[in-house]
């Protein structure tokens, strides 16, 4: 297998998905304090207001992918991603000074807006810059969202511990994201190498491009995939840090680390499987993780020992840490006649909408049945999502079969 090889832009992506991260969890992570602070606290009925929180910022994410591929085919994915994460840091600096619950609404909003871009056109960026087994490359740049994962629970999660406010919290991450700015805007000395210098596309192809895709009733069989994985994913990671807090009584610190064992594992599920997987490989880490990722998190809800909880969090990540990035690649390399960018972007557009929809669910049936209950939506969203893909694998072997 081929070393694998990384310029400028790669670091400016993998800080980019650094900073996207970072941006995502700060208010999943000072939940309870933030709630607490803006009068909604999450044990006097506040987990949907809580929820509603990243669906509002699902919404902005979403409509940001819709004109993301216009914006794309008229100044290129690196220069849109770059004025993407300015919105970003737009957003934090207004959320760290918001009043009240609708200030923070509207803040998140913006940031998502910038978000949006980011989701949609981060891994198309990746698969420009490295046509060969791109599944590797765009793996292991993903790997860097949990990277930032990590390090924002443990940093955040001390910080909050010790009494600093989940505001200055907001303005420093804000001032962090400013750096991959600064790497994907200013100008490059090789331009030769620049990842925007293919040829641009008008609004019309843009339009015609996504038609296309649209029309074709295989691309919702992974369109439905990401919808899932999106959804398990950002359930836990939203809600972990809150549901250490809630249900054990323990510490913001505490539910940091549950949520670090968590994007701990998705790191090595990420940056591991991108260094091993062959593109052929793909299909079946997905439906092998989904199985095994159901059967882990059935187990959440019956644990009462926080190391057993620590262990089992981690084995979810990694699990859990292809799902993103592979169904991506997985469904390139099975629809390989559409345009790659405008793909990712559609199926960006199911994966954010996953996220958000079932992290809201989660707060509703928590606030109703408890967050021990709630937890059962992950099981069920990896359950069905190795079902989809087993469908494929089944229907690419058959296919196989017939043509030999």
């Amino acid at each position: 297998m081929p070393e694998m090889k990384f310029g400028r832009y790669d670091y400016g992506a993998f800080l980019t998905f650094f900073c996207y991260a970072a941006c995502s969890l700060v208010v999943p992570i000072s939940l309870v304090q933030l709630a607490n602070t803006l009068h909604f606290p999450l044990g006097e009925g506040g987990m949907g207001a809580g929820g509603a929180l990243h669906m509002g910022r699902s919404i902005a994410l979403v409509a940001a992918m819709v004109l993301c591929g216009f914006a794309s085919g008229r100044w290129g994915n690196c220069r849109t991603i770059g004025c993407a994460l300015i919105f970003m840091v737009t957003g934090m600096l207004i959320g760290a000074f918001s009043p009240v619950y609708a200030v923070l609404f509207m803040a998140l909003l913006v940031a998502g807006f910038g978000e949006g871009f980011v989701e949609g056109l981060a891994t198309p960026l990746i698969q420009d810059l490295h046509k060969e087994e791109p599944g590797r490359y765009i793996n292991f740049s993903h790997g860097f969202w949990s990277v930032g994962v990590v390090a924002t629970v443990l940093i955040a999660g001390y910080l909050l511990l010790i009494g600093v406010s989940w505001r200055w919290l907001m303005v420093g991450i804000g001032v962090i994201t400013l750096i991959p700015v600064l790497i994907l805007l200013l100008p490059s000395r090789k331009y030769d190498l620049h990842p925007d210098r293919k040829a641009r596309q008008d609004w019309r192809e843009v339009s015609r491009n996504a038609g296309i895709i649209l029309k074709m009733p295989y691309f919702w069989l992974f369109f439905a995939a990401m919808f899932l994985a999106g959804g398990g994913e950002f359930c836990l990671t939203f809600w972990l840090a809150a549901y250490i807090q809630q249900v054990y009584g323990l510490t913001p610190m505490t539910g940091g680390i549950a949520t670090a064992c968590f994007a701990g594992g998705m790191i090595l599920g990420r940056t591991g499987w991108g260094v091993m997987i062959h593109q052929h490989q793909l299909g079946a880490l997905i439906i092998i993780s989904a199985f095994a990722g159901a059967v882990v998190t059935a187990v959440f809800p019956l644990l009462n020992v926080m190391w057993v909880l620590y262990v089992m969090l981690f084995v979810s990540g990694v699990a859990t840490g292809p799902f993103w990035p592979s169904v991506q690649s997985y469904c390139a390399e099975r629809i390989p006649q559409v345009d790659t960018t405008m793909l990712f972007i559609l199926l960006s557009c199911a994966g954010i909408p996953g996220c958000g929809v079932f992290t809201w669910a989660m707060g509703i049936i928590g606030d109703h049945y408890g967050l021990r209950v709630s937890v059962y939506l992950v099981p069920a969203c990896f359950l069905v999502l190795g079902i989809l893909i087993l469908c494929d694998y089944i229907y690419r072997g058959t296919l196989k079969k017939t043509s030999g």
